[in-house]
């Protein structure tokens, strides 16, 4: 190279604008906090009383009403919170199943949703979740739009042609092709189903999701309905869009699940296959079978890409609110202790902490504003589990160690991960006179805490632990005291932030991507070589 060309390439370095996208790896060590925009706070002056239980219209919310209550979110601990869909949705009469509240019935995707506010106003949200060093997930749908008939006028949406649409089709369940290529919803609300294997739709949406992400500075990705597009379209969707995607792949079936993470398809999915195992082992009533967990660890462990970057949950606007499943409150504790001291990425759905016990759609969709946002013992578990786990994150290399199973029992099921074991039982509230004993790698006499309650626990001979219930069916996560420094949690001292309010421990948020600047250097250093 010369001189010239080498003295061009250095003071475009200096000259060169950064452009950023979060990695994976930078999402396994968040937390995330789901929010239908509609339906977690209220504009000021707006009334309080519109949003009856069970509705199915526009209740009010909007994205600088969620901005103007981050306070609840980061209080607890969270780094990420994941919105529903931006884009534009169906404008017209109410339709027999209501109106778009939600944000998933999509009309033009290249627009903005009105309803929800400005462009100016996504981006203030988008910059302030930055400035307290959190990330941005945003709910994308590209499987299909919203009609009234199967004959809509494509002229509304994004794409105008008929080839860019699969022909109207019934799904059958038990064909992927099927799944793929028919149509969702029904024939009185159908969602005309993209074709996602037409260049000109690929081409449109890569174009489109860029431009979105770049705009906005949208952070991760979280892809409605994923398993209903061909699997190789995500490779270059999510390319493009040069950030973190999980998808939704809906059904308990692990081998369905586990192709669909992994470099050619998406960064992770959203855990239904441990879901589903979590209500067999927990809910009361239910059949009570721990196994199903660890059977499902290990499985995970050997049939997904990568189990640390799973999106963990037990609730979402798509099923039924664990308190409508199970009566106990001790077995939301315990299952959302597993979510968070286990592999993968914790997800809470807003209201969970509130006690919200909808059944299915629409009334596991509440409105936020009745609870007050109030400091609840499920909130101050939350906050207590977060502030731990991101202690962990920052700390060791607890988020890409793999959970191991020390115990499974009837009555519950112990994990290892990192340094740290979790005990979580399924006997419910009432004091019971049953134990679950533990083995673990620590010597005798070595002092744990538990986090939860900053109780000590002396390890026994033989590493032994043993959980016992006369006090009900507590979780327990017990960590070696003498690591505990500088965690901020049972006497110890807080990490340094500066601040007395939660501040956001996670590493720098983004990674280098090649803009447009970069590429016109390369240009422009292939011509001074000639010089």
């Amino acid at each position: 190279m010369s001189y010239a060309a080498f003295l061009a390439a250095a003071l475009l370095a200096f000259a060169l604008p950064l452009v950023y996208a979060a990695t994976p790896d930078q999402w396994r060590g968040r937390s995330i906090y789901q929010v239908i925009i509609d339906r977690y706070a209220l504009p000021e002056g707006a009334d309080p009383n519109q949003c009856a239980s069970g509705s199915r219209t526009w209740c009010g919310g909007t994205w600088n009403s969620l901005r103007q209550n981050l306070d609840y979110i980061q209080d607890a601990g969270f780094t990420a919170v994941w919105i529903s869909p931006v884009s534009q949705n169906y404008e017209g009469p109410p339709t027999p199943y209501g109106d778009p509240y939600h944000g998933y019935w999509i009309a033009d995707a290249t627009k903005l949703n009105s309803r929800f506010g400005t462009s100016d106003d996504l981006k203030d949200l988008s910059d302030e979740l930055h400035r307290r060093g959190m990330y941005l997930m945003v709910d994308i749908v590209v499987n299909d739009v919203m009609a009234t008939s199967i004959t809509p006028d494509l002229s509304t949406y994004m794409f105008k042609e008929q080839s860019q649409y699969h022909p109207y089709c019934a799904i059958d369940w038990s064909n992927t092709t099927s799944e793929e290529q028919c149509w969702l919803g029904d024939t009185v609300v159908p969602l005309p189903d993209l074709n996602t294997e037409d260049p000109s739709v690929v081409a449109g949406f890569g174009d489109w999701i860029q431009s979105l992400v770049k705009e906005y500075s949208i952070d991760g990705l979280r892809i409605d309905a994923a398993k209903h597009v061909n699997i190789g379209f995500w490779p270059v969707f999510c390319g493009k869009a040069g950030v973190f995607c999980i998808g939704e792949v809906f059904g308990s079936d692990i081998d369905d699940a586990a192709i669909f993470q992994g470099p050619d398809s998406l960064d992770s999915i959203l855990n239904y296959p441990m879901y589903t195992a979590l209500l067999d082992a927990f809910t009361i009533p239910g059949p009570q079978n721990t196994s199903a967990v660890a059977d499902m660890i290990a499985q995970e462990a050997t049939k997904f890409k990568d189990p640390t970057l799973l999106g963990n949950f037990i609730e979402n606007q798509d099923i039924p609110r664990w308190a409508n499943l199970s009566m106990d409150p001790q077995t939301l504790y315990n299952a959302m202790v597993f979510n968070f001291m286990t592999d993968g990425i914790p997800i809470v759905y807003y209201g969970q902490e509130q006690g919200f016990s909808g059944n299915s759609d629409p009334y596991n969709r509440e409105a936020m504003w009745p609870s007050k946002y109030a400091n609840t013992t499920t909130y101050q578990l939350i906050t207590t589990l977060n502030q731990f786990r991101n202690f962990l994150v920052n700390n060791t290399q607890w988020a890409t160690t793999p959970t191991q199973v020390l115990t499974t029992s009837p009555y519950g099921i112990a994990t290892l991960k990192g340094d740290c074991v979790s005990i979580m039982t399924n006997i419910g509230s009432p004091p019971q006179n049953i134990s679950i004993p533990v083995y673990t790698p620590y010597p005798a006499s070595t002092s744990l805490t538990n986090v939860l309650t900053c109780q000590q626990w002396p390890v026994g001979s033989n590493g032994t632990i043993d959980a016992q219930y006369s006090l009900g069916g507590v979780p327990l996560v017990l960590y070696p005291t003498v690591l505990l420094q500088d965690s901020g949690l049972c006497g110890n001292s807080e990490p340094t932030t500066g601040s007395t309010k939660y501040v956001s421990w996670a590493p720098p948020v983004h990674r280098p991507v090649i803009s447009l600047l970069a590429l016109l250097s390369s240009v422009l250093l292939g011509f001074l070589s000639f010089l």
